[in-house]
């Protein structure tokens, strides 16, 4: 950590994260679904007979602090893990250490947050359940819900991106919204509200395509390839080239080739031509070069085959266009991947398969879909997360095939 960091911030998130291991200490409530685990590493091939059971394929998933969500081919939502605050929006607050589905409602997608979830259905509706102290689910109140709430009566929602405390979401007509807490600007709309229980529009831009948000800060690609970013910059984590704080979006660098971008704690991620670049925040390695907190995007290594990245919490994975996955950064509950606990400060692949296909999650715990619709889990267990009916810890994949 470095030493001019916000130490209000640090303190409490860490506080935060204590509160998240006691609760995922709960009981573990019964399965609503059978699980079927195969461990191993990432390079091993699901056993031939478990090819039979016709399980669902999945197509997206969503590591929250510690609990895991992911929707299947014909649009269910499953959820599993940690459900202190109702996250899992199966109207209980009961942990699961194995998928239950979520209503009977169809998605587009949905993101977790630390104890939140919110998601876009088909009729393009946006609906967020679990913790709600900061006004985070957008509901216009603070009351934390464990079955799904309806945000507003727009139809038009694309995507949704849920932080610690506040969620953003980018309509269709290209806008973006931000709501929950404000405390260091990261909703984008200034300096107050200090909570906004409802969406706030952000700016009067139009061509917002993707939006993600960090524990402190938020960051989104326009539809031009051009990058900006907005909140606290206790590490660099804005790329502005300055620390502090940017109360409205602010464009990083010139470049206009961005292609996604993934916010951590208190890093930041993008892909831009095939290149990987990262900033803020390098306690644990997470920017994936052996260097001190940077206040400008460096790239990582030289190649040009990068597709997607993820982060969160303190960790960092991407894909390569070859279909490999690569892990680096902390590594205290094995989210690296590679068998270890030791924390990685270059990109570590993660086994030898290269069915990766981009469509991952990582917080403590890292989720990731293979080309053939499987699912894999591995880190943090502590709530049930992995879905493997333990709350054993894992530093390698193992596949949760979910059996209706």
């Amino acid at each position: 950590m470095s030493g001019h960091q916000d130490g209000r911030l640090r303190t409490r998130w860490r506080r935060a994260t204590r509160l998240l291991a006691a609760a995922a200490a709960m009981s573990i409530g019964g399965a609503m679904l059978t699980v079927a685990l195969t461990t191993g590493t990432a390079g091993a091939s699901p056993a031939p007979q478990r090819a039979a059971l016709a399980a669902p394929a999945v197509t997206s998933v969503t590591a929250g602090g510690a609990h895991t969500c992911a929707v299947v081919a014909d649009g269910g939502l499953w959820c599993w893990g940690s459900n202190y605050s109702g996250q899992l929006g199966d109207g209980t607050t009961t942990n699961r250490s194995t998928p239950a589905r979520v209503g009977t409602a169809t998605w587009l997608g949905v993101d977790a947050g630390s104890g939140h979830t919110c998601g876009v259905q088909t009729d393009g509706t946006l609906w967020c359940w679990g913790s709600n102290y900061r006004g985070q689910l957008g509901d216009g109140t603070t009351t934390s819900r464990s079955t799904p709430v309806r945000v507003g009566t727009a139809t038009t929602w694309a995507r949704v991106s849920a932080g610690p405390a506040h969620t953003c979401a980018v309509r269709t007509d290209g806008t973006l919204w931000c709501w929950g807490f404000n405390r260091t600007s990261q909703l984008g709309v200034g300096v107050s509200p200090y909570v906004a229980t409802t969406p706030l529009q952000v700016g009067t831009a139009t061509s917002w395509a993707s939006v993600t948000t960090g524990f402190a800060h938020t960051c989104g690609v326009r539809t031009d390839g051009t990058l900006w970013c907005w909140g606290y910059s206790s590490d660099g984590q804005l790329g502005l080239g300055t620390l502090g704080s940017q109360t409205t979006p602010a464009q990083v660098g010139t470049a206009n080739t961005w292609t996604g971008v993934t916010a951590g704690y208190a890093h930041t991620c993008g892909v831009r031509s095939g290149t990987l670049w990262c900033w803020g925040e390098n306690g644990y390695g997470q920017l994936g070069v052996s260097s001190s907190f940077q206040t400008t995007p460096v790239q990582v290594d030289a190649t040009t085959i990068w597709s997607r990245v993820g982060a969160s919490g303190d960790t960092s994975c991407a894909v390569r266009t070859d279909g490999s996955l690569w892990c680096w950064g902390k590594n205290t509950t094995g989210q690296v991947g590679d068998g270890t606990t030791t924390h990685r400060f270059t990109p570590t692949r993660v086994g030898t398969a290269t069915v990766w296909t981009g469509a991952f999650d990582v917080t403590d715990h890292n989720c990731e879909v293979r080309t053939d619709g499987s699912l894999w889990c591995w880190g943090d267990n502590s709530g049930g997360q992995l879905g493997d009916g333990t709350t054993t810890q894992r530093s390698t994949p193992a596949q949760v095939t979910l059996l209706g």
